[in-house]
């Protein structure tokens, strides 16, 4: 797999440059998901994130009668799993491979010795994690709104 294409096409690597670009590339694993399988699992402890390189997930919860939920559903150059590298809590939602997929794992270690090499490469990660969580929480409120 070529991962620099696809990495810098994800909204989680904008504004970086080549050289950064291609560190983080380096930094990253291949990881493989048939259909329907889980990727991680909502009370998990997390430590990485992942961007779709091809596939789709869904992210999904139990509603209050324990019924599993869609909430999302993710393709090629999205990420997940930000939320626990940032407030270190467990996973709030399930990921399952909605399509088979191929991911790019970047654990929370990748991302400190990113960080100690290039620290506005991480500034920038870090703004880019912010703007789609914003994002996504402006559609949750959408959501909810339309239910009340």
């Amino acid at each position: 797999m070529d991962k620099l294409p696809i990495l810098s096409r994800s909204p989680l690597f904008e504004m970086l440059s080549n050289q950064e670009l291609e560190y983080v590339t380096d930094l990253t694993r291949p990881k493989r998901f048939s259909s329907g399988q889980a990727v991680f699992e909502e009370g998990e402890l997390g430590d990485s994130l992942y961007v779709i390189a091809l596939g789709e997930v869904e992210v999904v919860r139990k509603d209050a009668g324990g019924a599993l939920k869609v909430i999302a559903v993710l393709g090629p150059n999205e990420f997940f799993g930000e939320m626990s590298l940032i407030d270190k809590e467990y996973r709030s939602a399930s990921v399952r491979a909605r399509t088979d997929c191929e991911l790019l794992q970047l654990t929370a270690e990748n991302l400190t010795t990113f960080r100690k090499q290039h620290r506005d490469g991480f500034t920038f990660v870090v703004i880019n994690i912010a703007r789609v969580l914003s994002s996504r929480l402006r559609e949750a409120n959408t959501r909810l709104a339309a239910r009340i």
